[in-house]
């Protein structure tokens, strides 16, 4: 009974124009690096969670992806949803949809997330203990150390939250992750761009993961200010590529 009343709940949640904007923004998350090629999106329920609109919905958005060759489903026990392409030609509308409607949304929060990792880092640099740093530098090898594309970004997640566990402020964690969710559709991992500028993206953070930590540790609160809110300003320039390359 329970069942039955959810789907009749459910049903009128799915219109076309929903699972349009929900397709076109699976679309772009993929795109735009969230997920990767290789990575396995959310649960149904937690995509649903997360874009705030029913799991049919979703469902349905995740059924196109699938026709047109960005996802592939796998079933069992390690089974899911699976990237299989980035960034097809086909995509370029959709993004190009999903980034201009909320373009002033994504520049403001970015621009908020950008002096709440200055605020972060800065306290970082003031509360870290000495397993604190250890955790850093362990999550900076590792950085260093993993291969382009899925590794890097998942060494990176792990790497900004050892930061954010540093500064020692659980309210601010939950900001910034919060934020996070505004931009990204998988925060608090970040995009990552295309295929194209991955490596110099990923080059460019480590001097700057490299230059965060030191200062971080040393206990230098301008300097860690300083680069960690300049750090944070690489999630808008690549949505800024994005656009461009979805316009042209």
């Amino acid at each position: 009974m329970g069942d039955d009343r959810a789907g009749a709940l459910e049903r009128p949640i799915a219109t076309a124009s929903r699972i349009d904007e929900i397709t076109d923004r699976l679309i772009t998350a993929i795109a735009i690096g969230e997920y990767l090629p290789g990575s396995r999106l959310p649960s149904e329920r937690a995509l649903a969670e997360s874009l705030r609109v029913g799991r049919m919905t979703v469902r349905a958005a995740l059924a196109r992806l699938v026709e047109r060759g960005l996802l592939e489903t796998q079933r069992g026990r390690e089974g899911g949803s699976f990237v299989r392409e980035q960034w097809p030609t086909s995509s370029s509308a959709s993004v190009h949809r999903t980034l201009s409607a909320r373009w002033e949304s994504l520049r403001d929060t970015s621009e908020a997330l950008s002096r709440l990792y200055g605020v972060i880092s800065g306290a970082a640099a003031e509360n870290r203990s000495d397993r604190d740093v250890s955790v850093l530098y362990e999550r900076l090898n590792a950085f260093r150390n993993a291969g382009s594309g899925l590794p890097s970004q998942k060494a990176d997640e792990l790497l900004h939250l050892a930061i954010i566990d540093a500064a020692g402020n659980a309210t601010l964690r939950d900001v910034v992750i919060e934020l996070e969710s505004r931009v990204s559709i998988a925060a608090p991992a970040h995009l990552w761009g295309s295929p194209e500028g991955m490596r110099t993206m990923e080059a460019r953070a480590l001097v700057d993961h490299i230059n965060l930590v030191d200062a971080i540790a040393a206990g230098n609160a301008d300097e860690a200010s300083t680069i960690g809110r300049e750090h944070a300003k690489i999630d808008i320039e690549l949505l800024e590529s994005a656009l461009k390359r979805a316009g042209t």
